[in-house]
């Protein structure tokens, strides 16, 4: 009985890590899938598309742009604090009360990469919750250092 409960618990390991083992052997990102992430592509924005869209000047509805976890902010952003535990739920929550559900609002932690990030996911529930229809995660799936910084893209000074 110890074995067979041994085996299916290597089973549930290894079938919980092939999708991103698959997508990492094929040279790509993990695919974003339901079981890994809560947020579909829809729910992602390019950071290159947000870089864009700081440079519009022509932009008519300039998104909010919130750093909910402890890296540099991008620039523009607001920076709300960890929304890892309650308190820092709480504080994006109140912040939240005086924005339009219909507002583009787009969110970043930026720590590391988002399987291991403990600020994204709460942070995308409450949006959801809300009813933010708007609501983008950018896409960061190393960090912002990697994903940002590096290409250039603008920061706070």
């Amino acid at each position: 009985m110890k074995k067979l409960m041994i085996s299916f618990l290597f089973c549930l390991l290894a079938l919980a890590a092939a999708p991103q083992v698959h997508a990492q052997a094929l040279g790509g990102t993990p695919q974003l899938s339901k079981q890994a992430y809560p947020w579909t592509s829809k729910d992602i924005m390019d950071p290159a598309k947000l870089a864009q869209l700081l440079q519009d000047k022509n932009q008519k509805n300039d998104p909010l742009i919130l750093n909910i976890g402890f890296v540099n902010n991008i620039k523009g952003a607001v920076g709300v604090g960890a929304s890892s535990n309650e308190e820092g739920l709480a504080a994006l929550q109140n912040y939240l009360k005086k924005v339009p559900k219909d507002k583009m609002v787009v969110f970043y932690c930026g720590c590391c990469p988002y399987d291991k990030c403990p600020n994204v996911r709460p942070a995308f529930a409450l949006l959801k919750q809300q009813g933010y229809k708007n609501a983008r995660l950018l896409d960061l799936p190393v960090n912002l250092k990697t994903n940002w910084i590096s290409k250039g893209y603008p920061m706070a000074e």
